[in-house]
């Protein structure tokens, strides 16, 4: 008995797949905010992201955020270490800041553990995005 493939399976096997795989999260940067507020349990505090944003880390280079990105993050940075160009870290200075949550998640671990020696909590997230959100055009 020969079993017959339907000319239409594997198309809908292949989108199936396709499903399950890894998509980029487009958001807004309201939206990370929310998320990032609703994980910590609490509405986030744009003084205690700024706080954050410019002190010193405990590395042994004594780096901040606002080491690369500038105190006030509207205008384009420099990596302290490699000197790379880096765009405006606030979203209404830079379109592009905050709307993927997997790039969002990523710039806070390398950057909270390259600054803290330790990932940032959504408190932390939220307050310094919350912060970031304060600059507006």
């Amino acid at each position: 008995m020969r079993t017959s493939t339907h000319p239409h399976r594997f198309p809908m096997l292949l989108l199936a797949t396709m499903a399950l795989a890894p998509v980029a999260q487009a958001a807004t940067p309201l939206e990370l905010l929310a998320d990032y507020s609703k994980l910590a349990g609490s509405p986030p505090l744009p003084e205690r992201g700024q706080r954050l944003f410019t002190t010193e880390g405990k590395s042994e280079l004594n780096l901040s955020c606002a080491s690369c990105h500038g105190s006030v993050p509207t205008k384009a940075g420099k990596h302290a270490l490699s000197e790379k160009a880096i765009p405006p870290l606030a979203p209404a200075f830079n379109p592009e800041s905050f709307t993927e949550k997997s790039k969002a998640d990523r710039w806070f671990r390398l950057n909270c553990m390259e600054v803290l020696g330790r990932d940032c909590n959504a408190a932390e997230k939220a307050d310094v995005l919350s912060w970031l959100l304060s600059f507006q055009r």
